[in-house]
Protein backbone atom coordinates (compact mmCIF):
# COMPACT_ATOMS: atom_id res chain seq x y z
CA UNK A 1 0.00 0.00 0.00
CA UNK A 2 1.26 3.46 -0.80
CA UNK A 3 2.39 5.65 2.09
CA UNK A 4 -0.75 7.64 3.89
CA UNK A 5 -0.59 11.53 2.85
CA UNK A 6 -1.98 14.99 4.04
CA UNK A 7 -3.97 14.87 0.83
CA UNK A 8 -5.53 11.79 1.35
CA UNK A 9 -6.67 13.38 4.86
CA UNK A 10 -8.78 15.49 3.01
CA UNK A 11 -9.51 13.20 0.10
CA UNK A 12 -11.14 10.95 2.46
CA UNK A 13 -13.25 13.92 4.22
CA UNK A 14 -14.68 14.69 0.56
CA UNK A 15 -15.48 11.44 0.00
CA UNK A 16 -17.02 10.86 2.95
CA UNK A 17 -14.64 8.19 4.10
CA UNK A 18 -13.75 7.76 7.92
CA UNK A 19 -9.94 8.28 8.72
CA UNK A 20 -8.13 5.72 10.98
CA UNK A 21 -5.43 6.60 13.69
CA UNK A 22 -3.91 5.18 16.61
CA UNK A 23 -1.10 5.87 18.48
CA UNK A 24 2.30 3.68 19.02
CA UNK A 25 5.74 4.19 20.58
CA UNK A 26 7.94 1.79 19.42
CA UNK A 27 8.64 -0.49 16.36
CA UNK A 28 6.78 -3.87 17.50
CA UNK A 29 3.21 -2.17 18.14
CA UNK A 30 4.36 0.13 15.10
CA UNK A 31 4.36 -2.97 12.78
CA UNK A 32 1.27 -4.30 13.88
CA UNK A 33 -0.58 -1.11 13.76
CA UNK A 34 0.69 -0.49 10.35
CA UNK A 35 -0.12 -3.95 8.85
CA UNK A 36 -4.15 -3.67 10.27
CA UNK A 37 -4.08 -0.88 7.64
CA UNK A 38 -4.76 2.08 10.00
CA UNK A 39 -4.44 5.36 8.10
CA UNK A 40 -1.72 7.41 10.99
CA UNK A 41 -0.05 6.82 13.75
CA UNK A 42 0.42 9.35 16.19
CA UNK A 43 3.44 9.32 18.57
CA UNK A 44 1.62 10.79 21.58
CA UNK A 45 2.74 12.49 24.10
CA UNK A 46 0.58 9.91 26.03
CA UNK A 47 3.42 7.60 26.42
CA UNK A 48 4.60 9.54 29.20
CA UNK A 49 1.77 7.93 31.10
CA UNK A 50 1.39 4.60 29.28
CA UNK A 51 4.79 3.46 28.85
CA UNK A 52 6.63 5.93 31.28
CA UNK A 53 4.15 5.37 33.72
CA UNK A 54 4.01 9.34 34.77
CA UNK A 55 1.10 10.95 36.08
CA UNK A 56 0.55 12.88 33.31
CA UNK A 57 2.08 13.63 29.88
CA UNK A 58 3.68 17.39 30.67
CA UNK A 59 7.55 15.77 31.79
CA UNK A 60 8.43 14.34 28.45
CA UNK A 61 10.86 15.65 26.73
CA UNK A 62 11.79 16.24 23.29
CA UNK A 63 14.50 14.31 22.53
CA UNK A 64 12.51 11.32 24.04
CA UNK A 65 9.79 11.93 21.62
CA UNK A 66 12.29 12.04 18.40
CA UNK A 67 13.30 8.56 20.09
CA UNK A 68 10.07 7.14 20.27
CA UNK A 69 9.04 8.78 16.62
CA UNK A 70 12.38 6.97 15.04
CA UNK A 71 11.43 3.80 16.20
CA UNK A 72 7.91 4.51 15.19
CA UNK A 73 8.80 5.40 11.52
CA UNK A 74 10.91 2.78 10.96
CA UNK A 75 7.81 0.37 11.03
CA UNK A 76 5.58 2.19 9.23
CA UNK A 77 5.56 1.70 5.48
CA UNK A 78 1.85 2.90 5.39
CA UNK A 79 0.42 5.08 7.66
CA UNK A 80 1.43 8.38 8.38
CA UNK A 81 3.65 8.81 11.20
CA UNK A 82 2.59 12.62 13.40
CA UNK A 83 4.86 13.29 15.73
CA UNK A 84 3.37 15.23 19.05
CA UNK A 85 4.68 18.55 20.07
CA UNK A 86 5.81 18.06 24.00
CA UNK A 87 4.78 20.70 26.49
CA UNK A 88 7.02 23.47 26.05
CA UNK A 89 8.64 22.35 22.87
CA UNK A 90 6.91 25.37 21.10
CA UNK A 91 4.84 27.93 23.96
CA UNK A 92 7.85 30.00 24.35
CA UNK A 93 8.24 31.56 20.65
CA UNK A 94 7.99 31.09 17.08
CA UNK A 95 11.46 30.19 16.26
CA UNK A 96 11.44 27.28 18.81
CA UNK A 97 8.30 26.25 17.93
CA UNK A 98 9.51 25.94 14.28
CA UNK A 99 12.56 24.63 15.25
CA UNK A 100 11.60 21.55 16.96
CA UNK A 101 8.67 20.85 14.84
CA UNK A 102 11.49 20.53 12.52
CA UNK A 103 13.33 17.77 14.08
CA UNK A 104 10.22 15.62 14.00
CA UNK A 105 10.77 15.57 10.21
CA UNK A 106 14.67 15.69 10.27
CA UNK A 107 15.26 13.28 12.91
CA UNK A 108 12.49 11.64 13.67
CA UNK A 109 11.40 11.30 10.01
CA UNK A 110 7.68 12.14 10.54
CA UNK A 111 5.75 13.40 8.07
CA UNK A 112 3.73 15.69 10.28
CA UNK A 113 3.54 17.10 13.83
CA UNK A 114 0.51 17.68 16.00
CA UNK A 115 0.32 20.82 18.41
CA UNK A 116 -2.37 21.63 21.42
CA UNK A 117 -4.13 24.95 21.74
CA UNK A 118 -6.08 27.05 19.62
CA UNK A 119 -6.02 30.58 18.50
CA UNK A 120 -2.53 31.57 21.03
CA UNK A 121 -0.65 28.46 18.81
CA UNK A 122 -2.29 29.86 15.42
CA UNK A 123 0.88 31.97 14.68
CA UNK A 124 3.50 29.24 15.35
CA UNK A 125 0.98 26.39 13.10
CA UNK A 126 1.40 29.43 10.25
CA UNK A 127 5.10 29.41 10.61
CA UNK A 128 5.21 26.00 9.99
CA UNK A 129 2.55 25.55 7.45
CA UNK A 130 5.42 27.95 5.46
CA UNK A 131 8.60 26.26 7.12
CA UNK A 132 6.55 22.90 4.91
CA UNK A 133 5.82 21.07 8.07
CA UNK A 134 2.48 19.53 8.20
CA UNK A 135 0.57 20.38 11.41
CA UNK A 136 -2.41 18.51 12.71
CA UNK A 137 -3.80 21.01 15.38
CA UNK A 138 -5.57 19.75 18.89
CA UNK A 139 -8.33 21.89 19.90
CA UNK A 140 -10.71 20.83 23.47
CA UNK A 141 -9.56 19.06 26.35
CA UNK A 142 -5.60 19.28 25.40
CA UNK A 143 -4.05 17.15 28.28
CA UNK A 144 -1.26 19.71 28.43
CA UNK A 145 -3.68 22.31 29.80
CA UNK A 146 -4.70 20.39 33.22
CA UNK A 147 -3.36 22.98 35.32
CA UNK A 148 -5.44 25.76 34.00
CA UNK A 149 -8.22 23.32 33.12
CA UNK A 150 -8.60 21.67 36.73
CA UNK A 151 -8.06 18.16 35.12
CA UNK A 152 -9.43 16.15 32.63
CA UNK A 153 -12.75 17.96 32.09
CA UNK A 154 -15.11 18.31 29.04
CA UNK A 155 -14.77 21.28 27.00
CA UNK A 156 -17.07 23.67 25.50
CA UNK A 157 -20.22 22.53 27.27
CA UNK A 158 -20.97 26.52 27.61
CA UNK A 159 -22.51 28.98 25.21
CA UNK A 160 -19.61 30.65 25.66
CA UNK A 161 -16.98 28.02 25.26
CA UNK A 162 -18.53 26.29 22.44
CA UNK A 163 -18.17 29.76 20.62
CA UNK A 164 -14.77 29.96 21.43
CA UNK A 165 -13.67 26.15 20.28
CA UNK A 166 -15.58 26.93 16.63
CA UNK A 167 -13.70 30.25 16.36
CA UNK A 168 -10.39 28.08 17.12
CA UNK A 169 -11.38 25.47 14.89
CA UNK A 170 -11.44 28.58 12.27
CA UNK A 171 -8.43 30.37 12.99
CA UNK A 172 -6.39 27.39 13.30
CA UNK A 173 -7.82 25.74 9.32
CA UNK A 174 -6.63 29.34 8.15
CA UNK A 175 -3.36 29.23 9.83
CA UNK A 176 -2.63 26.03 7.84
CA UNK A 177 -3.70 23.05 9.99
CA UNK A 178 -4.42 20.08 7.47
CA UNK A 179 -6.68 18.41 9.99
CA UNK A 180 -7.64 18.91 14.08
CA UNK A 181 -7.99 16.40 16.72
CA UNK A 182 -11.73 16.88 19.14
CA UNK A 183 -11.13 15.80 22.35
CA UNK A 184 -13.49 15.34 24.78
CA UNK A 185 -15.96 17.39 23.20
CA UNK A 186 -20.00 17.40 23.26
CA UNK A 187 -21.02 15.15 20.27
CA UNK A 188 -23.39 17.90 19.06
CA UNK A 189 -20.69 20.72 18.94
CA UNK A 190 -18.15 17.92 17.71
CA UNK A 191 -20.78 17.62 14.89
CA UNK A 192 -20.63 21.42 13.61
CA UNK A 193 -17.11 21.94 13.97
CA UNK A 194 -16.87 19.03 11.57
CA UNK A 195 -19.53 20.30 8.72
CA UNK A 196 -17.89 23.65 9.64
CA UNK A 197 -14.51 22.66 8.27
CA UNK A 198 -13.09 21.78 5.20
CA UNK A 199 -10.39 19.90 6.95
CA UNK A 200 -10.99 16.65 8.31
CA UNK A 201 -11.30 16.61 12.29
CA UNK A 202 -10.29 13.61 14.16
CA UNK A 203 -12.33 12.83 17.71
CA UNK A 204 -11.53 11.22 20.13
CA UNK A 205 -13.92 11.22 23.06
CA UNK A 206 -15.87 13.34 20.50
CA UNK A 207 -18.81 11.12 19.20
CA UNK A 208 -19.46 9.36 15.69
CA UNK A 209 -20.43 12.52 13.63
CA UNK A 210 -15.97 13.06 13.09
CA UNK A 211 -14.59 12.40 9.95
CA UNK A 212 -11.78 9.96 12.07
CA UNK A 213 -11.43 8.66 15.37
CA UNK A 214 -8.51 8.26 17.39
CA UNK A 215 -7.28 6.03 20.53
CA UNK A 216 -4.56 5.04 22.39
CA UNK A 217 -3.44 1.72 21.35
CA UNK A 218 -2.83 0.38 25.11
CA UNK A 219 -6.35 1.55 26.37
CA UNK A 220 -7.44 0.40 23.11
CA UNK A 221 -5.58 -3.61 23.99
CA UNK A 222 -6.42 -3.42 27.79
CA UNK A 223 -2.61 -2.71 28.42
CA UNK A 224 -3.10 0.25 30.68
CA UNK A 225 -5.54 0.19 33.48
CA UNK A 226 -4.78 3.13 36.04
CA UNK A 227 -8.03 4.47 34.49
CA UNK A 228 -10.04 3.59 31.08
CA UNK A 229 -11.82 7.08 29.84
CA UNK A 230 -15.66 6.71 29.38
CA UNK A 231 -15.47 7.41 25.25
CA UNK A 232 -12.23 3.90 25.19
CA UNK A 233 -13.65 0.77 23.97
CA UNK A 234 -11.28 -2.31 24.90
CA UNK A 235 -10.83 -4.62 22.13
CA UNK A 236 -8.79 -7.00 24.01
CA UNK A 237 -7.21 -7.56 27.08
CA UNK A 238 -3.35 -7.98 26.25
CA UNK A 239 -2.77 -7.48 30.30
CA UNK A 240 -4.24 -10.78 31.32
CA UNK A 241 -2.85 -12.69 28.43
CA UNK A 242 0.38 -11.62 29.17
CA UNK A 243 0.18 -11.77 32.78
CA UNK A 244 -0.81 -15.67 32.15
CA UNK A 245 1.54 -16.50 29.65
CA UNK A 246 4.58 -14.73 32.54
CA UNK A 247 3.14 -17.42 35.23
CA UNK A 248 3.06 -20.07 33.27
CA UNK A 249 6.72 -19.02 32.33
CA UNK A 250 7.61 -18.94 35.64
CA UNK A 251 6.08 -22.02 36.52
CA UNK A 252 7.29 -24.10 33.78
CA UNK A 253 10.78 -22.85 35.17
CA UNK A 254 10.38 -24.30 38.53
CA UNK A 255 9.22 -27.51 37.52
CA UNK A 256 11.81 -28.12 35.21
CA UNK A 257 9.50 -28.31 32.07
CA UNK A 258 11.02 -25.68 30.74
CA UNK A 259 13.42 -25.75 28.89
CA UNK A 260 13.15 -29.13 27.42
CA UNK A 261 15.27 -31.60 24.89
CA UNK A 262 12.96 -29.74 21.91
CA UNK A 263 14.77 -26.15 23.22
CA UNK A 264 18.28 -27.22 23.19
CA UNK A 265 21.00 -28.13 20.81
CA UNK A 266 22.95 -31.21 19.90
Amino acid sequence: MPKVTINDFLKKKSEGQKITMLTAYDYPFAKIVDEAGVDAILVGDSLAMVVQGLENTLPVTMDEMIYHTRMVARAAEHAMVIGDMPFMSYQVSVEEAVRNAGRFIKEGAAQAIKIEGGREVAEKVSAMVKSDIPVMAHIGLTPQSIHRMGGYKVQGRTEEAKNQLLEDARILQEAGAFSMILEAIPVDLAKEITNTLTIPTIGIGAGPHCDGQVLVLHDLLGLFERFVPKFVKQYANLKEDALRAVKEYISEVEEGLFPSEEHGFK
